[in-house]
């Protein structure tokens, strides 16, 4: 049997231009590239290139690629069904490899800089929370990912975050489009998103008031 392998959300034989746009759309803001963007953006607005290097390389070899590599791996094997593990039970084994993946980095982080990564952190909680609920409902990980995205953005530029918001909403709307998720699913991550993401804000604002 062979097995059909697709980097991002597999092509449909509908190729009206909603479909097309809203696969790119979907394609570009997957999960990694959005984290990806935010750790850009926010490295080239405080660091120079050296500290960004050594910020990022850890996210990178921790986090990206060990997740990336696995999801590739199980999607060659048969065991995932395409790039975006858009089957319930298969994402049960996917979750524990991030969760595991961003305790280690926390951990390595703490480790290094003495202190914990509170963008990680509650990325664990939201994954956490997500891995909760796959139990009842295939939660959107690309609306829910771009979402928390959102908020990452918002504490150091309000109207990039703002931005992100909106296209968090737009790629929930191109997963109902693709027939990659229901409604449904798309509010719950939503819904999952904003929890975590409102729960680092909080955080966030009070770390920086000094409380």
């Amino acid at each position: 049997m062979t097995t059909q392998f697709y980097f991002m959300t597999p092509p449909t034989t509908n190729s009206s231009p909603l479909i097309l746009i809203s696969r790119f759309i979907s394609n570009f803001f997957n999960p990694l590239t959005s984290l990806f963007l935010y750790y850009v953006y926010y490295s080239y607005l405080h660091y120079g290139w050296q500290q960004a290097l050594l910020e990022f390389l850890p996210i990178l070899f921790i986090l990206i690629l060990p997740i990336t590599i696995w999801i590739y791996w199980n999607v060659k094997k048969g065991n995932y069904t395409n790039m975006d593990v858009s089957n319930r039970n298969q994402r049960k084994s996917l979750y524990m490899i991030i969760a595991l993946a961003l305790l280690l980095y926390v951990a390595i982080n703490y480790l290094m800089d003495g202190q914990i990564d509170l963008t990680i952190l509650f990325l664990f909680v939201l994954l956490i929370m997500m891995q909760i609920s796959n139990f009842y409902i295939k939660s959107s990980m690309h609306t829910a990912l771009n979402f928390y995205a959102a908020a990452l953005f918002y504490t150091f530029d309000p109207p990039v975050g703002l931005i992100w918001c909106g296209i968090a909403i737009l790629v929930g709307i191109t997963r109902v489009v693709l027939k990659r998720h229901t409604v449904s699913e798309v509010l719950m991550g939503t819904a999952l998103a904003l929890t975590a993401s409102f729960a680092y804000l909080y955080t966030d604002n009070l770390l920086n008031a000094g409380v």
